[in-house]
């Protein structure tokens, strides 16, 4: 009878194994081919793809745009998440409406988000140039999603915006996890707000910041919805991200064993990444505890 438990898998796993394992078998297939995407008379051309993506460059300026918008998610997102999560764990009245506002953006589809900011950022007669104009600045001026230099920022900022909700709830819920009693004990104990905060709060919120980077960290290291939405990689490559890459040379130069083989690289750095922030956010976790 209880062998008979492990039939009801079979149905997931078939769907997993279909759709999931076989497409990522035949990646590594793909990715020594010079297949278009059409053609199933394709050839075998060794690592090539893996040499022409190294050498174009476009590897290391996609991987440096991944990172430098992980990095500010990571740290940007945590830390107004956690002020967020400070300053509504305190009891003021209408609680409730703060913190369902802080988690409403959190509630809509990135494409919603998307095509909303770009409103904002529009130069001339968008939300913030339409503020300029009215303290007197110029906002023809103001064009964040056309300057090589901000447009990254610009879209990291959205991807803030849009998730800071989520990553308070899970600071607020830790934070209401903890013992009244403990932080008595400090106050007791001669502890000041601040000193509460960064010696007793902070170290036993370590479980929710360990959760919350790995999913930020994870959330910008496969960024593809603001850079297509937004800006489509540009201006030039200053928001080429490794997924949105991987998207325009498969599907808009049909160059599905070149992405293949990026997808590859991506799979492997993505990996790495992830396991040994892992690995540092477990031991930071004991050694706070």
């Amino acid at each position: 009878m209880n062998n008979r438990m492990y039939l009801f898998v079979i149905p997931a796993l078939a769907v997993f194994g279909t759709f999931w394992i076989w497409p990522f078998l035949k990646l590594f297939t793909y990715s020594v081919t010079d297949f278009n995407g059409f053609n199933l008379n394709y050839n075998n051309v060794g690592f090539d793809n893996f040499k022409a993506i190294f050498e174009s460059g476009i590897l290391f300026n996609s991987i440096g745009n991944t990172l430098i918008y992980t990095a500010l998610l990571v740290i940007g997102g945590n830390l107004l998440a956690l002020i967020l999560a400070f300053a509504l764990n305190s009891k003021i009245k209408g609680m409730a409406f703060y913190r369902s506002a802080a988690y409403i953006p959190a509630l809509f589809s990135a494409i919603v988000i998307g095509f909303v900011w770009s409103y904002v950022y529009m130069p001339e007669s968008g939300l913030i140039a339409s503020i300029m104009n009215l303290f007197g600045l110029d906002g023809s001026s103001f064009n964040v999603l056309g300057d090589y230099g901000k447009a990254l920022y610009g879209i990291t900022l959205v991807d803030v915006w849009k998730n800071v909700g989520q990553t308070m709830i899970i600071y607020l819920a830790g934070l209401q996890t903890i013992d009244d009693s403990v932080l008595e004990s400090a106050e007791m104990d001669g502890c000041t707000g601040w000193q509460a905060i960064r010696h007793v709060k902070i170290p036993l919120l370590a479980p929710s910041i360990t959760i919350n980077v790995i999913l930020n960290v994870i959330n910008g290291l496969k960024a593809f919805d603001y850079p297509f939405i937004m800006t489509n990689g540009g201006p030039g490559d200053s928001t080429n991200t490794l997924m949105f890459s991987i998207y325009k040379m498969a599907f808009t130069e049909q160059q599905f064993g070149k992405a293949a083989a990026f997808s590859v690289v991506s799979f492997i750095v993505i990996i790495a990444i992830t396991a040994v922030l892992l690995v540092f956010m477990s031991k930071k976790e004991s050694e706070m505890e």
